[in-house]
């Protein structure tokens, strides 16, 4: 946006984040938020420090570098408080999304980087990774949790660790552990629980699902088509057949057991009668609307590996009558309510805002362009791009002609100046240690 404009929601904004960023102590911390905010508002190509200092008037390179590097204050409980703001924000609360992101770097040293998968770029890259959790409406979604991606190489090599300090004690997750530690960090807060929706490199992860049982949270994943099902229950009533020899039985011999198949086979072999037209949404082009069908089944991949007890889950499957096969594939439970197509359909489709955040997340706000190497760095950038993201997300709902919620008032004058942000604050200081 441009200065005028954020002239002009100065109040608004400094109101938005005066008790997000009280959780970071000193005054002089949270002064150097506020504008590292502003400059990340601003138009302009770059949102690394030094241009976004460039476009903020009284802004100070090095403070703010000591700000995103060194300052010590921690991104859990902004991000806590944050995370419950924009759940009174976003009104209608549909689905937590759970998504991972890439940022393209040239050189080795910032922490995380390594050759690996890069989404952004659609090809193996140098580059970092980071999952998110995103709280989402029917109409708005907005990031609340962060967690950048380690690859072993990193914790294998200490020193190189070290030098970028990552907390001593780390260990190797997963971007499927992250995606669960992120899960847990939302309920630990006592969040209200929403349908987990993910992309196939979660879905197709049979402990990433029985984890979401296990927590008690519905989901509705995409697979691959190559995942592979029983369409009958597996688990045999009454005591397993035992063999002459040999010790006691503990899982159903395969020739009991029905016959497996994998996802396309199955909807292929879907009868007429079972595929419904649903329209999901109305998109920028017109109604969102495919053919979908929904049947019973039984996950049975690793079956031979992990005998673990196997439930029943929903597939959903998108078959367009233009396209001559399906395309797309999902499991899900969504609670003991009765699973009408459209809403499973409805809750399956809504993992494609995260997409939006993203891309508006880099292209406007800069969330890859932090040049820094450091940890420490990393989590205040993107803490701090989330809580500008937020509080557009805020003014676009304020817009809104049905909008209910307490930010749409203007604030009143703070009583105490030094309180506010930006040029109103009327000391600046030198650093901020």
């Amino acid at each position: 946006m441009t200065p005028q404009s954020l002239k002009g929601l100065e109040s608004r904004l400094l109101h938005f984040l005066e008790d997000l960023l009280e959780p970071m102590g000193r005054s002089e911390r949270r002064h150097w938020a506020q504008v590292y905010i502003q400059g990340l508002l601003l138009d302009g190509e770059r949102k690394s420090i030094e241009p976004l200092a460039a476009r903020v008037a009284g802004a100070d390179v090095q403070a703010l570098r000591q700000l995103v590097g060194q300052s010590p204050w921690t991104v859990e409980e902004v991000q806590r408080r944050l995370a419950h703001k924009i759940v009174d924000l976003l009104s209608e609360p549909e689905v937590w999304i759970v998504d991972e992101t890439a940022f393209p770097k040239a050189g080795e040293h910032s922490v995380g980087v390594a050759r690996q998968y890069c989404g952004t770029l659609g090809k193996v890259a140098n580059c970092q990774l980071a999952v998110s959790l995103h709280w989402s409406s029917a109409e708005a979604s907005c990031p609340i949790l962060w967690r950048l991606y380690l690859p072993r190489v990193w914790l294998e090599d200490a020193p190189r660790a070290a030098e970028v300090k990552v907390p001593p004690g780390t260990i190797y997750r997963s971007q499927t552990d992250l995606a669960l530690e992120v899960i847990d960090q939302a309920v630990a807060w006592e969040l209200p629980r929403l349908p987990v929706v993910a992309d196939a490199y979660y879905g197709n992860d049979f402990d990433f699902r029985q984890e979401l049982r296990e927590r008690q949270l519905p989901y509705a994943v995409q697979v691959e088509p190559s995942t592979v099902v029983w369409t009958e229950d597996p688990n045999l009533p009454g005591p397993l057949p035992q063999k002459p020899r040999g010790r006691p039985r503990k899982h159903p011999p395969a020739r009991d057991l029905p016959p497996v198949r994998d996802l396309r086979a199955v909807a292929e072999q879907l009868p007429a009668a079972a595929w419904h037209s649903v329209t999901w949404r109305q998109g920028s082009r017109g109604p969102q609307r495919s053919r979908f069908a929904k049947l019973p089944v039984w996950a049975a991949h690793r079956w031979k590996r992990e005998h673990r007890p196997r439930v029943r889950e929903w597939l959903l499957v998108e078959w367009p009558a233009e396209s001559s096969a399906p395309v797309k594939f999902w499991l899900a439970q969504l609670g003991p309510q009765p699973l009408g197509l459209r809403r499973l359909v409805r809750t399956a489709k809504a993992r494609w805002r995260v997409e939006l955040d993203y891309r508006e997340l880099k292209d406007e706000l800069g969330l890859d362009h932090y040049e820094g190497r450091h940890w420490l760095g990393w989590n205040h950038h993107v803490c701090l791009v989330t809580l500008a993201y937020a509080f557009l997300r805020s003014e676009q709902a304020r817009l809104k002609k049905n909008f209910w919620c307490d930010l749409a008032g203007d604030p009143e004058e703070p009583a105490n100046p030094a309180r506010a942000a930006g040029g109103t604050m009327p000391i600046v200081p030198d650093s901020v240690p």
